[in-house]
């Protein structure tokens, strides 16, 4: 048997292929076959590279360090982690930088509307764990983290494995070493593990978490009713019936709709209350 040593704090690694893969001292086992920190099952065909994560597609599965987790080693399996809920994994391009440590301080504050919606929240940045929480002590001490505390694990990747699995590097952005850094990215996605949503902003660009809430919102209630929100819509206000029903289904669902009048007299834009 091949000795195993401990591995770095940051280093990703592929998730346990059977119960003869694990050891005392780490459950998990490193997958020479292909890149450190994404699962075999979810491993890129030369169809799918990491630039062609669409909606529907189930997320790639990955093991790495974060902070908040528990153990020696302070590992996190994305999949077993998010199993059975809605999560949100949004990337930043390096620590102690400016617009991330604004974004991560109001993501704190914005942490409980996440929980109500049954949203698991996790950051990752191309970082070990101890910088991050170094870092984390940075973002409490501003004025954009009102609530003094980071409740949500930031994840290790400091080889860029999940980056590049997920299709978050920025070609234009480099650290001052030169290496790659990732772009302000945001996965929504559902508790089947599928993609629901990606926004992908450059580096110079910060998010608004309040829109990505209302995006959320709208997710989960179209997942459940057979409508389509409209633009700027947010809980409570009226919903479109989607195309795929007719008038009759539609009333059947209890989508009473009102019918918008256009100059084609077509009868696509059916206005029905927030069946939630």
């Amino acid at each position: 048997p091949v000795k195993q040593t401990p591995p770095p704090k940051d280093l990703c690694l592929s998730p346990p292929q059977s119960p003869r893969a694990t050891s005392g001292r780490l459950k998990g086992a490193i997958d020479k076959s292909s890149k450190p920190g994404i699962s075999p099952k979810s491993r890129a065909t030369p169809q799918q590279t990491a630039r062609s994560l669409r909606l529907g597609d189930e997320v790639p599965d990955f093991i790495a360090a974060a902070t908040g987790m528990p153990g020696h080693n302070r590992l996190m399996h994305w999949h077993s982690w998010i199993e059975g809920s809605w999560a949100m994994l949004c990337s930043h391009p390096a620590d102690y930088t400016p617009v991330c440590t604004t974004e991560l301080g109001r993501l704190a504050d914005l942490l409980p509307e996440f929980l109500k919606r049954g949203v698991k929240v996790a950051a990752v940045s191309c970082n070990d764990v101890e910088t991050h929480e170094g870092w984390i002590k940075d973002i409490t001490a501003t004025a954009f983290c009102q609530s003094g505390q980071v409740d949500y694990p930031i994840i290790a990747d400091s080889s860029r494995a999940i980056a590049e699995q997920y299709g978050m590097i920025d070609p234009d952005e480099r650290s001052a070493e030169g290496l790659p850094m990732t772009c302000r990215a945001v996965f929504i996605i559902g508790p089947d593990k599928r993609l629901k949503l990606s926004l992908l902003y450059p580096a110079t660009t910060g998010r608004n978490f309040t829109e990505i809430l209302r995006a959320i919102d709208s997710l989960q209630l179209t997942a459940k009713h057979n409508v389509a929100t409209p633009v700027d819509w947010k809980r409570k206000d009226k919903c479109m019936v989607v195309p795929t029903l007719t008038d009759e289904e539609a009333i059947r669902k209890g989508l009473y709709f009102e019918v918008i009048k256009v100059p084609s007299n077509k009868r696509y834009i059916r206005l029905t209350a927030d069946p939630s």
